[in-house]
């Protein structure tokens, strides 16, 4: 999916299955139900403003923006993908003005620090080495005011297992990248040792449904030191 000269076509079917599923096992629920625990300190009336990582065709950002008209909030999304269709597949699919879609590269954004006041990402470290995953974290807290939340797979074997019978029946691309991510994810002590080499010991580990995990927290919050892996 990340190659340049991916078929469109191809890349188009697989953006809409990765949008399924993330639906389906209520992948992009892990997001939001940490956006709902954030939202408890958010004033009335404050905007806020989130920049998604990786986006792909920004489905979670869209989520989140349907999210926020039933509470009540306001809230803008910058959603940024290096993959040029991608990109274009993204911003022809979202109409809202709070969404901005950008093509650029994560590591070299031109934002400001404390831009943003969350940064997001889902799916995007797997894809990663070690160095460019700290590297996205610490982007990722460089720019976001009040916090982060990064959601990704779990290594392990059931979970290779798992997709290998989910993805049966789909495109050869998605069979592909599905096994390939699962077999480049990390399990939860390396993310932890990625947390804090990237400076985000604010963030806790989370385990979530679906052989995920999602790293998210505050700047305000405070870890008890002997349990800060958590």
């Amino acid at each position: 999916m990340d190659a340049p000269d991916v078929d469109p076509r191809e890349l188009e079917r697989a953006l809409k299955f990765i949008r399924r599923v993330n639906t389906l096992l209520r992948y992009t629920h892990a997001t939001l139900w940490h956006l709902e625990r954030f939202s408890r300190k958010w004033k009335r009336g404050e905007r806020i403003n989130i920049v998604d990582f990786a986006t792909g065709s920004a489905d979670i950002p869209r989520a989140i923006l349907k999210w926020a008209d039933r509470r009540g909030f306001d809230v803008r999304v910058v959603g940024v993908d290096l993959h040029a269709t991608t990109a274009r597949i993204a911003a022809q699919e979202s109409a809202d003005p709070r969404l901005t879609i950008v093509q650029g590269d994560v590591l070299k954004l031109p934002f400001d620090a404390g831009a943003f006041d969350y940064a997001l990402c889902a799916m995007f470290l797997h894809h990663l080495s070690d160095d460019d995953a700290t590297a996205v974290l610490a982007a990722m807290n460089r720019v976001a005011r009040r916090g982060i939340i990064a959601a990704d797979l779990l290594r392990t074997r059931r979970a290779y297992a798992w997709i290998s019978l989910f993805t049966l029946f789909s495109s050869n691309i998605i069979r592909h990248d599905a096994r390939v991510s699962v077999a480049q994810a990390f399990c939860r002590d390396e993310m932890l040792r990625l947390r804090d080499r990237a400076g985000v010991g604010f963030a806790r580990f989370y385990r979530h449904f679906g052989h995920r995990f999602v790293l998210a927290g505050e700047k305000t919050d405070q870890l008890d030191s002997p349990n800060s892996s958590r």
